[in-house]
């Protein structure tokens, strides 16, 4: 899938806006292959985990539609899903909220990517970040990409197992603690889940350091 933003000079044709594999065949120029692409799921929610994802894509066998998860129905996101799994090496993380209670939403999201990087079967020679900041302690270089899950094809990849991977894991959240609707917003703070907050009370799954659940 690709995304158009429309020029308003005849000049010019309107200009495809998608991920593709320059970052990563630049890298390997430089010698540092393979590259891998981390992203992460999950920043915002009210309740679950943060979840990371390090893809390590052959670039003989790229899954055709590769694009940042938010762009993606989520019948396209588990078509690539396991596209992705059968054809890349990939690397599976989570932060949960207990976590991101003591260390906060930032550190708990930069620590499960470094998890995701480490635990790749395959050991990457360069790392491709989603966002401002790379994750301290990782064992190679790496380079933070602003937007990166709509530039480069290997943090698309990365987002959207993370996006999946997160989504089911709320699935299951559903059914363990019923009645605040996760299966439905993923622990998003949308009006049915403040209202079940305030009905049933927080889970522990819930985000404590998040408002409105945090008491200053």
């Amino acid at each position: 899938m690709s995304h158009r933003r429309s020029t308003d000079s005849p000049l010019f044709p309107d200009i495809i806006l998608a991920p593709d594999f320059s970052f990563e065949l630049a890298a390997r120029r430089d010698g540092a292959w393979p590259v891998a692409g981390a992203d992460e799921a999950g920043r915002g929610p009210l309740a679950g985990p943060v979840v990371a994802a390090a893809v390590i894509l052959d670039p003989d066998a790229i899954p055709e539609g590769l694009n940042d998860s938010k762009k993606l129905s989520a019948a396209e996101r588990e078509r690539l899903f396991d596209e992705i799994l059968a054809t890349a090496t990939v690397s599976i993380a989570s932060s949960s909220a207990t976590t991101i209670d003591t260390i906060d939403i930032r550190k708990a999201s930069l620590e499960a990517m470094r998890r995701a990087v480490d635990g790749l079967s395959l050991t990457a020679r360069f790392v491709l970040v989603d966002g401002r900041d790379v994750p301290p302690g990782l064992g190679c270089h790496a380079k933070a990409v602003v937007k990166g899950d709509a530039r480069s094809l290997s943090i698309a990849a990365a987002s959207i197992v993370a996006k999946v991977t997160r989504d089911r894991m709320m699935e299951r959240a559903d059914v363990a603690h019923p009645g605040y609707g996760f299966a439905a917003h993923a622990g998003y703070a949308t009006v049915v889940h403040r209202k079940a907050i305030d009905a049933k009370g927080p889970c522990p799954l819930h985000r404590m350091s998040f408002r409105p659940l945090r008491k200053d």
